[in-house]
């Protein structure tokens, strides 16, 4: 097992930040690697983390602002090679739809549920993680 899991998470918001730290803790789930962030407040900084490599997911805030989640979410699964499995934050159930369109490979919604948000992350991180294995 690697040593530790790098998530990314892109919102502009400094609380939805703190929401998606605190629904991770330390690992979002047993027998998987303690996670380390990287948090990007605009999409430039969103894709030179990307560009340097080392990011295990993305964690995408859909509510952003001037640069939506999902928006974020097509462009980096069409720009980015080998781009990072994505869990998109929409503000209500029926934009599920639209996480499909950007090419989400998950999506839990506003307000964050812990529990919900721990499994699909950690979900994400055993696919990605089997995979590089």
């Amino acid at each position: 097992m690697q040593p530790t899991a790098t998530v990314l998470v892109y919102s502009d918001n400094a609380d939805t930040r703190l929401q998606v730290r605190m629904a991770t803790g330390k690992r979002p789930a047993a027998g998987l690697p303690p996670v380390e962030f990287v948090e990007c407040a605009t999409l430039p900084a969103v894709l030179s983390a990307l560009e340097e490599g080392g990011i295990d997911v993305c964690v995408l805030d859909g509510e952003s602002a001037p640069a939506g989640g999902m928006g974020v979410c097509r462009q980096i699964k069409d720009e980015i090679f080998r781009c990072p499995p994505v869990l998109l934050i929409i503000g209500r159930p029926q934009d599920a739809w639209l996480a499909t369109w950007s090419r989400a490979e998950a999506a839990v919604t506003h307000p964050i549920d812990p529990m919900e948000f721990a499994e699909a992350l950690a979900g994400l991180l055993r696919t990605r993680l089997a995979v590089e294995a």
